[in-house]
């Protein structure tokens, strides 16, 4: 009779002793995270300097997000960023991962991965900088071209308005294409090789492999890409703050250096903090369905 009366407050010590545990990440989160998220959205529902008294003007800022057309580019931009920033480095990535799969024992496998994860490891303000000076009017990508007799196309990319979005966004895709390589990499050397080795008993060929095998097995992996370059594509700021900051004109301006200017320049705080709040819920809706995607291939 006694030990069972002990039962309950044993599990009651342990489930205290386990809060306890958890309570200092709580309240860092609660304090670093919620607080600030709840303050940003409390802004937005005001006309205000960062300094002087604000003005309740509910929810004005949001209607002018979508119709001010410097406001609402810079959202369209971001999404364009997805094509460059997500599309291109996973699909290049299952391309690079299953070539390097093929040639693993190789020494060249290994100088491959260590090159394409080269990027991650440089500052991005470096590799804004490095970038800039590349695809400069003079820039070594212009000389190149010259040298092979495309001296037609040399331009400016980052200051012409047709390529400068597209240039901003390939210097995002190096960004990323070694992480995507090698998230993709690991997961390819989890699948079983008995798996390989009936599709060729079979007579499937590589290509056949590779849809058929390689890629449903890496449905996770593949998500947790597309989820990671996505957020990075919609967020993005470092990369194009040093190479254009936003030009010419807006056409490489984004949410989060928008933000930034407003906040920071022009002193709109509740235009900022709206934008800021769109830009969190497009994030999610972005994200949201591409996790739901991948649970939903595991049942």
């Amino acid at each position: 009779m006694g030990s069972s009366h002990r039962r309950p407050a044993v599990a009651k010590l342990r489930g205290l002793t386990g809060w306890l545990f958890v309570a200092p990440a709580l309240a860092f989160y609660a304090v670093f995270v919620l607080r600030p998220i709840t303050l940003t959205f409390q802004y937005s529902l005001y006309d205000w300097d960062g300094i002087g008294p604000s003005t309740w003007v509910g929810p004005a800022n949001y209607g002018e997000v979508f119709t001010d057309p410097d406001l609402f580019e810079s959202l369209v931009n971001a999404v364009k960023l997805i094509v460059f920033f997500s599309a291109i480095p996973v699909v290049l990535g299952l391309a690079i991962a299953a070539t390097i799969r093929r040639i693993a024992a190789s020494r060249l496998a290994l100088i491959a991965r260590t090159v394409l994860f080269l990027p991650q490891v440089i500052p991005l303000v470096a590799a804004g900088i490095a970038w800039s000076w590349l695809l400069a009017s003079t820039g070594v990508i212009n000389q190149l071209l010259s040298l092979v007799g495309l001296g037609g196309v040399t331009r400016a990319w980052l200051g012409d308005f047709a390529t400068a979005l597209p240039a901003v966004g390939m210097i995002g895709a190096w960004v990323l294409l070694g992480l995507c390589t090698l998230l993709l990499l690991a997961g390819m050397s989890k699948i079983d090789p008995a798996l390989y080795e009936a599709a060729r008993l079979d007579g499937a060929g590589a290509w056949r492999e590779f849809v058929s095998i390689t890629v449903p097995s890496l449905r996770q992996e593949i998500a947790v890409c597309v989820t990671v370059t996505v957020i990075a594509a919609l967020a993005s700021f470092d990369i194009i703050y040093i190479s254009t900051q936003g030009g010419p004109g807006n056409t490489t301006m984004v949410p989060g250096l928008q933000i930034f200017y407003l906040a920071f320049s022009e002193r709109e705080v509740g235009m900022a903090s709206a934008l800021a709040v769109v830009l969190m819920v497009l994030v999610i809706a972005c994200a949201l369905p591409i996790q739901w995607f991948a649970k939903d291939g595991n049942r």
